[in-house]
């Protein structure tokens, strides 16, 4: 098959590629060529430019011909997917969108989410996409557009670190390694899941050109049900060392007192993210095969072997934060004991 990737060299079209080629397909990327980390394979055809620039994305995509299929990576904002539509109505069999679970409403009506949920979406990312997918839907209902949707949740791999509620410096693997205590949003409860890309890839190389997936939607997440407390008990593991201490703070309080920092926790990470993948285990065979633990070990693995994991003594915001609410606790307690020997 004539397949398009538009985007191609990122953490879950990279392994995407891959797995094209390997089964035989003639591969297009789209893209800038400014993507340093992942390394596009020479059979791969590539198209240049910027996706941004509509017409002459346009005029470029008309130019490339008929694709059999279209997967696109890099759909972030509405002009992007009516761009797509113009750009690919009528040439094409198939148009795959990557978009988000983050397009549902938080906290969700029922758990696990299913495709079914209302949208919602609590910062640009996801409001953004939202309005994407109901573009792409608007066209698949009144134009026919070959419209299939996959919404991957966390996923990760080599080249980057795990997530945290501080966000995603590797700061936090050299806390853990150190034996440092870290910060934990709310009381540590709330569910999360974690997906390694090569699980995701694969999901959407079996949509390729499948019939039965247009006008359909379909989760890609991790699994494993886990607490940011058992999450992060897995990274401990993973890295060989004993847990350190959780220092747990409530999400209001974290937002204010590190508001840039913690703006995830706010947005995304306070509320339960689990997802039912039935529709993508029947359909598109996805299958999670890489437990948290192992993915771990391969992103610390590529990260040692690459010096990415940063100094945490040279970085001591966490530390201050850390003093800053042990200080406000103990404060609260005090003020609280003088208030019962008053009534007393």
């Amino acid at each position: 098959m004539k397949i398009l990737i538009i985007g191609g060299t990122g953490l879950i079209s990279t392994p995407l590629t891959r797995f094209l080629l390997e089964r035989g397909d003639d591969v297009t990327h789209f893209n800038r060529g400014q993507q340093q980390l992942y390394t596009t394979p020479v059979d791969v055809n590539v198209i240049q430019g910027d996706r941004t620039d509509y017409p002459a994305f346009e005029q470029q995509m008309a130019a490339a011909g008929h694709f059999d299929c279209v997967i696109d990576m890099i759909g972030y904002v509405p002009r992007d997917a009516e761009s797509a539509v113009r750009a690919f109505r009528g040439r094409t069999e198939h148009f795959i969108f990557c978009s988000t679970v983050d397009v549902y409403r938080k906290p969700a009506s029922h758990y696990p989410v299913t495709e079914a949920e209302g949208y919602g979406g609590l910062n640009a990312y996801s409001s953004n996409k939202v309005v994407c997918e109901q573009i792409l839907r608007v066209a698949y209902e009144h134009e026919a557009f070959p419209l299939t949707i996959i919404r991957p949740a966390y996923t990760y791999g080599e080249g980057r670190g795990p997530i945290h509620s501080l966000g995603g410096r590797t700061t936090y693997l050299d806390r853990m390694r150190k034996g440092k205590p870290l910060i934990v949003h709310g009381d540590g409860s709330a569910f999360w899941t974690a997906c390694y890309r090569d699980d995701v890839a694969r999901a959407f190389a079996e949509a390729v050109g499948q019939a039965h997936t247009v006008g359909k939607s379909y989760h890609t997440p991790g699994e494993e049900w886990m607490t940011w407390d058992t999450y992060h008990g897995r990274v401990a593991e993973a890295l060989g060392v004993p847990l350190p201490q959780l220092v747990h703070i409530p999400t209001d309080t974290l937002a204010r007192l590190a508001p840039q920092e913690a703006a995830i926790v706010v947005e995304n990470f306070q509320f339960s993210n689990i997802f039912d993948t039935t529709a993508a285990r029947h359909d598109l065979k996805f299958r999670y095969t890489v437990p948290w633990v192992e993915g771990v070990r391969r992103m610390v693995t590529w990260l040692d072997e690459h010096g990415r994991i940063e100094d945490s003594d040279a970085a001591p915001f966490e530390d201050h934060l850390i003093a800053a609410w042990r200080h406000w606790e103990d404060h609260a307690v005090q003020e609280l004991d003088k208030t019962k020997s008053r009534t007393a």
